[in-house]
């Protein structure tokens, strides 16, 4: 009995966690847009003040994204565009040679019951990688039957953001495809910028 009502517990603690991490998204027609899913992910982060630190990047993108919506104008320093063709979404903010870009797109999966969301922040000094603390790669899966996304692992590789190999050390960035299907891999050595096309085959990428 014990037992029973320990797995009991243990199931319900997951379906809490997976409730808080789920995203909704919202929308109109047969499927979800990119502007339906990057705004569910941006709308669903709010700072919390017991917080260490706020997410500057993807609180500055709500804040914009949000006078995009209401057709207000945008700040000098900041661009958003909307590529719903292709499923492509970017956000940037320049402050003189600082830039800070925002990509988001998503891929339909094989099994038509799912898009794979992804949602990355480069930061860039006179045109070079010079990763800020909220740098990265995220992805997510979204379900049609629930009409949710939740994060999910790397799909077929490992994120990285900086090497040390026989080239020398060098930052990594990664470029989300406006036209295509592929990720570019940026390996930003000082001798010049490296590039790996990451391959998606339906489900998941390889080199």
């Amino acid at each position: 009995m014990k037992r029973l009502s320990l797995a009991i517990i243990l199931a319900c603690c997951t379906l809490v966690l997976a409730a808080q991490e789920s995203i909704r998204v919202n929308y109109k027609g047969a499927s979800p847009t990119i502007s339906d899913l990057a705004w569910a992910f941006l709308s669903d982060y709010v700072y919390d003040e017991n917080e260490d630190v706020l997410d500057e990047a993807r609180s500055g993108a709500k804040y914009v994204w949000t006078l995009y919506r209401k057709g207000e104008p945008l700040p000098e320093h900041a661009t958003i565009t909307v590529d719903q063709r292709n499923g492509y979404a970017c956000y940037e903010s320049k402050d003189e040679n600082w830039l800070v870009r925002i990509e988001m797109c998503y891929w339909n999966e094989a099994d038509k019951k799912h898009k794979l969301f992804a949602y990355n922040v480069t930061c860039f000094d006179n045109g070079k990688c010079s990763p800020g603390q909220f740098d990265g790669l995220e992805f997510y899966r979204y379900t049609n039957a629930t009409k949710t996304m939740v994060p999910c692992d790397d799909p077929g590789f490992d994120t990285r953001y900086g090497t040390d190999d026989g080239d020398g050390v060098a930052y990594i960035s990664y470029d989300l495809p406006r036209t295509g299907k592929d990720i570019i891999e940026n390996i930003w050595y000082e001798s010049g910028k490296q590039q790996n096309i990451l391959k998606w085959n339906g489900r998941r990428f390889s080199y």
